[in-house]
């Protein structure tokens, strides 16, 4: 995932791709990137969009890096489905 801080919006924009081919979600949050903020609003942002708590998802990998992985509790078959349900919308 690469995340945008001081986005002007939270959403998610769609897939990207490094240079090297790699596949990556792309998000954008409203907050900035201090104190954990932005990577808090992220974590909201993906909960919400596959309808899971707030709880469930979490930063795992790169903290302080644009890039990150992001783990997200819940029945693995369900929340495979959503996040392709969620690609598949135009809203992204």
């Amino acid at each position: 995932m690469r995340l945008t801080p001081n986005g002007g919006a939270d959403a998610l924009d769609g897939l990207g791709e490094d240079s090297s081919g790699q596949s990556f979600l792309k998000a954008r949050v409203r907050a900035a990137p201090e104190d954990g903020k932005a990577n808090a609003a992220l974590e909201a942002l993906i909960a919400k969009a596959l309808g899971v708590p707030k709880s469930a998802a979490c930063v795992t990998r790169g903290a302080k890096s644009r890039v990150k992985t992001i783990d997200v509790s819940g029945d693995p078959q369900d929340l495979l489905a959503r996040a392709h349900a969620l690609l598949k919308s135009p809203q992204g």
